[in-house]
């Protein structure tokens, strides 16, 4: 399903974020007051503008407020972190995720009803890019710009089918390494005739569009 995604604040984390989302085959709107930093990312994302969104009239004025998910990368000016993110929740974006300095800071963007906060020492912006797409996505491998291995929870339509019914790499242009059925239970390369049960999870290796493409 194509998501619309707004990325305000384009340091290396919000880039690596909007890049990723875009190349992900969804809608990314990317701001910053630096121009350089719209410019370098322009060709990258669906829209990129130069604008302050501290500014409440500036975010209406893009239409703001019908976007799905929005993310505050800004990290070296609190204020206004504090300030974007309460805005967004105020227009009623249905997820606000939000860059955090500290645990004080997260604390508070927390108190003021951000959705999810992240602390960049420990999520990385492609990792959460792919979280915020798939939310049954467990971990993922990048094997290349294009390739990684991900780990999925079984989604719903593949339950008690036969790999050889669900035909995946033909359908969704996926292969299947392993299922793991339990924590010692491991089938490592199954062939057509093994079921998929509910709870299981998959290891499978496409590219990065073809992720979106997979039903919940």
């Amino acid at each position: 399903m194509r998501k619309q995604f707004v990325v305000i604040g384009l340091g290396r984390f919000g880039t690596s974020v909007a890049k990723t989302l875009n190349a992900l085959g969804h809608d990314v709107l990317a701001m910053d007051k630096n121009e350089h930093a719209v410019q370098d990312i322009i060709n990258d994302v669906t829209k990129a503008v130069q604008a302050d969104a501290r500014e409440e009239v500036t975010l209406r004025a893009l239409g703001v407020r019908n976007f799905d998910v929005a993310i505050v990368a800004i990290g070296d000016d609190l204020e206004a972190n504090i300030l974007i993110t309460l805005m967004l929740k105020e227009m009623g974006i249905p997820m606000v995720v939000t860059k955090a300095q500290s645990v004080q800071h997260g604390k508070v963007l927390e108190r003021i009803g951000a959705d999810k906060i992240v602390y960049p020492e420990q999520d990385m912006g492609i990792r959460l890019a792919n979280n915020l797409i798939r939310t049954n996505v467990m971990d993922f491998i990048e094997l290349s710009l294009d390739f990684s291995i991900f780990e999925i929870i079984t989604p719903a339509k593949f339950v008690n089918k036969t790999l050889g019914k669900l035909n995946l790499r033909a359908v969704y242009k996926i292969n299947v390494l392993a299922i793991k059925k339990s924590a010692d239970q491991i089938v490592i390369a199954p062939g057509a005739s093994e079921v998929v049960d509910e709870g299981d999870i998959l290891v499978i290796v496409c590219n990065k569009g073809a992720l979106s493409s997979l039903p919940d």
